[in-house]
């Protein structure tokens, strides 16, 4: 059993995805080649936003953001303390200061209540200017956006969607990537919409910005790539990888999102009356980049994913250390809140597999395996 199986995704859209990189081999143009503009203008509109800019990788899509606001220096830039590392490494390399902030335990999804908090907790100490807000759409729900949308307006601060795991998700009709001032997203191939080695994306309704990434993306290049008018990085997402991306992205849309929020749901009513299972906002979608249950404690949990690797069912634990307390943090001029759930939720939480492929048969071993296990402690 695969924990998101690639290999009978790419077994399905086989010959399209064979068709799609030959017609680039063909052609030899490997770099900015028609199909990353194509893709650009299809994940524009399918976002709902009026700009796309590919780039490498997710992590960088979320530098570009913050070298288009000049963000560096003395900026307070506020972060979930319950998500993947480059939430918060990003605006560390670019100079700023890290506000960590705590999650909701239903969603996982950055606190409004803790957000607040930590605003005036920075403008209380005066030492830094708050300047942006990275909100993570995590395991494939939006963020609580009206909330935080609130209190960014209300404290003059930029909102930067982190997509990474949310590209596909909704809030009513408006989908995941414009809910920000700027959205990214990241196409790592284990990501609900991902290709065949890295890539990212940034999205923007604002002119000006748009055009700020799309020159640092490419060495702060001018009216060509021999006039540098600004620093920048190197960071373009190959041709390959985009007409990869437009094979599955049609695919996505078509049918994906809608068998892992089956799969989703078959889970949720399996196995609600065993252990904690993911909460969904009333109003929101999820893309279900992962299925995250709660256990009772650290010992319960360690104890399921050794019961389900015994018996061939493979299973992650996002995230095992709070961001807050990476090593690469330690002596750094880091701000920290109260993150009592982020704490706990590390020691509790358990991903399963998950994917749009996935056959009953498969989830039915998963579903009782965990049954059995429970039963087996009562």
């Amino acid at each position: 059993m695969q924990f998101r199986d690639l290999q009978k995704q790419y077994k399905i859209l086989k010959s399209d995805i064979d068709y799609a990189i030959k017609q680039v081999l063909d052609a030899g143009n490997f770099i900015s080649g028609s199909q990353v503009t194509e893709l650009e203008s299809q994940l524009a509109s399918y976002a709902g936003v009026k700009h796309c800019i590919t780039c490498a990788n997710g992590t960088d899509a979320l530098s570009l953001a913050l070298m288009a606001w000049n963000i560096g220096e003395e900026d307070a830039v506020f972060v979930p303390d319950f998500t993947f590392f480059a939430s918060g490494e990003t605006p560390a390399y670019e100079g700023a200061v890290p506000v960590f902030v705590d999650v909701e335990e239903d969603t996982f999804n950055i606190s409004a209540e803790s957000l607040e908090q930590a605003i005036l907790q920075v403008k209380e100490e005066g030492k830094l200017v708050p300047k942006v807000i990275i909100t993570v759409d995590l395991f494939g729900q939006p963020a609580d956006y009206p909330a935080i949308r609130k209190i960014a307006d209300k404290y003059h601060l930029l909102i930067l969607e982190d997509g990474a795991q949310g590209f596909g998700g909704k809030i009513g009709e408006q989908m995941a990537c414009s809910f920000g001032d700027i959205s990214t997203t990241s196409f790592f191939p284990a990501k609900p919409l991902g290709c065949y080695g890295d890539g990212g994306a940034v999205f923007t309704d604002n002119d000006d910005w748009a055009a700020l990434l799309r020159s640092y993306r490419i060495h702060g290049k001018g009216s060509d790539k021999y006039d540098n008018v600004r620093i920048g990085i190197n960071s373009r997402l190959d041709t390959l990888q985009a007409a990869i991306l437009q094979v599955k992205l049609k695919a996505f849309r078509e049918y994906e999102l809608r068998d892992v929020n089956h799969a989703a749901e078959r889970y949720s009513c399996q196995l609600a009356d065993y252990v904690r299972v993911p909460f969904i906002k009333e109003g929101f979608y999820s893309s279900w980049a992962q299925y995250s249950i709660l256990l009772d404690s650290e010992e319960e949990r360690n104890g399921l994913q050794a019961y389900l690797k015994d018996r061939g069912i493979p299973s992650m634990i996002y995230y095992p250390k709070p961001m807050s307390r990476q090593t690469a943090f330690e002596g750094m001029d880091c701000v920290k809140t109260d993150l009592s759930v982020t704490e706990q939720l590390c020691c509790r939480i358990l991903a399963l597999p998950i994917h749009p492929y996935m056959e009953a048969e498969e989830q039915d071993m998963v579903i009782n395996c965990i049954k059995d296990f429970k039963s087996c402690r009562s």
